[in-house]
């Protein structure tokens, strides 16, 4: 059997960084590791042959190869995916298709010819059983959360690594919170699941042993759901980062608790953790208790933002707007946040109300539903019918994102990081040559074509006089900037289009 796995393009959105990538002379930022742990779910004797159309261009004879077609994707792919299995279908492929997309949607599909949905280690047997016997069915469902030593090693051969930012590795599923707008526990429940240390350091080494050296993002729903279980991790991965000279930078996602444990913070340190995104959502505890983030309320958000960067860890943040709480002032008091906290990368989006969330069925039971959501929040787009007035919601949240990615605020909220930030982690993200291309094509770009310049060098010599060390990170950011400028507001240098 010879199977063509097929990942679809990503629109450029705000996690995408499409528009950064170039500095560092890369395709995409991170790699398709639900498809290429399918891969190895899938028969030893089978030849694979991986597509990822982030980096490279879907050809005639890939589908004239293949005996099937494999796709898996996230609900922001949609057109991508929709246009892949035309291609299949027309070329009279066997589609089989699974991942987050499908999971909701498989109904919408209906020239796909397989769906396998949920979780792999259950439903891909199944199939495979069932396509031996002849007995092949359309759908393939089940709730069981597997034990994630059922979980092979995803198939890197499969992979062009220099076409990448960042590999990743998955340690636990679930996340043992019930904010009301996330699917994360719909889809892997809220017991954390976690592998062993043995499959852990072995998935580490097989990454080492192929040649890679840099980023490695941990794709956990919240890494530190199970706080013994991360940290018995997390002294195997230490001891491991020691042994062998630190060859990788880790980030992860996690809750705010985070914080309040300096254990758990020094063990991220010592292995060589640089970053963490936490999902903050918003500043007002109303809003935080309507939507269930429980975790979040009585808290100093703030001040847990700057104990987690003084504890060498840059803090990512998400924020939502569109809470049936919010009210004029909210637009401010969340720039005014973001602004003290020092969070350079705040994703502030336009709440979506995702199929089988509690949200979901709440809106749906006031009648409130109106379409299907994009998968992108930042597409000023909205699936339901707003507390808020939608002309006053849209008004505040383009408000929110022109004055956060304006060069001026944005620079200064890189000044605002740095000063609290207490760099640990050896940083292999970037060799020393892509480094300097980097700082080249920023300063050509940004520092001298940019029509927010002045921001940009008032920023560079700040870190150059009072924190030297660190002007990678002020480099880095600054690139971020600007893509993030180019998607949110149509342009890299502030003004919107």
């Amino acid at each position: 059997m010879k199977v063509l796995l097929v990942y679809p393009e990503y629109p450029a959105t705000f996690w995408s960084f499409k528009h950064a990538l170039p500095f560092i002379n890369k395709k995409v930022s991170l790699p398709p590791l639900g498809l290429l742990t399918v891969a190895s779910l899938l028969p030893r004797d089978w030849e694979k042959k991986l597509v990822d159309l982030n980096a490279l261009q879907l050809r005639d004879e890939d589908i004239e190869w293949a005996d099937s077609v494999f796709i898996s994707g996230m609900v922001v792919q949609r057109k991508s995916a929709r246009e892949v299995i035309s291609k299949a279908k027309s070329a009279g492929k066997f589609v089989v298709a699974g991942g987050p997309l499908f999971s909701n949607e498989y109904k919408n599909f209906e020239n796909v010819d397989c769906f396998v949905l949920n979780e792999g280690e259950i439903t891909i047997p199944l199939f495979l059983e069932d396509m031996k016997n002849n007995t092949l069915k359309h759908v393939y469902k089940s709730d069981i959360k597997p034990d994630l030593s059922e979980t092979p090693v995803p198939d890197w051969k499969l992979l062009n690594y220099n076409d990448y930012a960042t590999l990743s590795i998955q340690i636990s599923r679930g996340c043992p919170h019930s904010c009301e707008f996330c699917d994360v526990i719909i889809m892997n429940g809220r017991v954390p699941r976690y592998k062993s240390e043995e499959q852990i350091i072995h998935e580490l080494e097989v990454l080492y042993y192929s040649g890679w050296r840099g980023g490695v993002f941990i794709v956990d729903d919240n890494f530190i759901g199970n706080k013994i279980a991360a940290k018995k991790i997390l002294v195997r991965i230490v001891q491991w980062m020691d042994a062998m000279d630190k060859p990788f930078t880790l980030f992860t996602e996690a809750s705010i608790n985070l914080a309040d444990d300096k254990e758990l913070m020094t063990l991220m340190q010592g292995a060589n953790f640089d970053s963490v995104f936490i999902g903050i959502e918003t500043p007002e505890e109303e809003g935080l208790l309507s939507c269930g983030k429980l975790h979040n309320l009585n808290k100093d958000l703030i001040e847990k933002v700057k104990i987690i960067q003084r504890h060498g860890l840059e803090v990512q943040g998400g924020f939502i707007l569109g809470f049936d709480t919010d009210t004029a002032n909210t637009f401010d008091n969340m720039i005014k946040f973001i602004q003290k906290s020092g969070i350079v990368t705040a994703m502030v989006g336009l709440l979506h109300a995702i199929p089988e969330t509690a949200l979901y069925k709440r809106l749906h039971g006031e009648e409130r539903i109106i379409s299907t959501p994009t998968g992108d929040n930042t597409d000023f787009s909205l699936n339901f019918i707003p507390e808020m007035r939608l002309d006053s919601l849209m008004e505040g949240y383009k408000r929110v994102i022109d004055t956060l990615f304006s060069p001026k605020y944005y620079n200064k909220r890189i000044i605002t990081y740095l000063k609290e930030y207490n760099k640990i982690a050896v940083n292999t993200k970037l060799s020393f040559r892509m480094q300097m291309k980097a700082l080249s094509k920023s300063v050509w770009k940004i520092g001298i074509k940019g029509k927010g310049k002045f921001h940009f060098w008032k920023m560079i010599f700040w870190t150059i006089f009072r924190k030297p060390k660190l002007i990678s990170e002020a480099i880095t950011h600054s690139i971020y900037g600007y893509h993030y400028r180019t998607v949110l507001l149509g342009n890299g240098d502030g003004r919107r289009k």
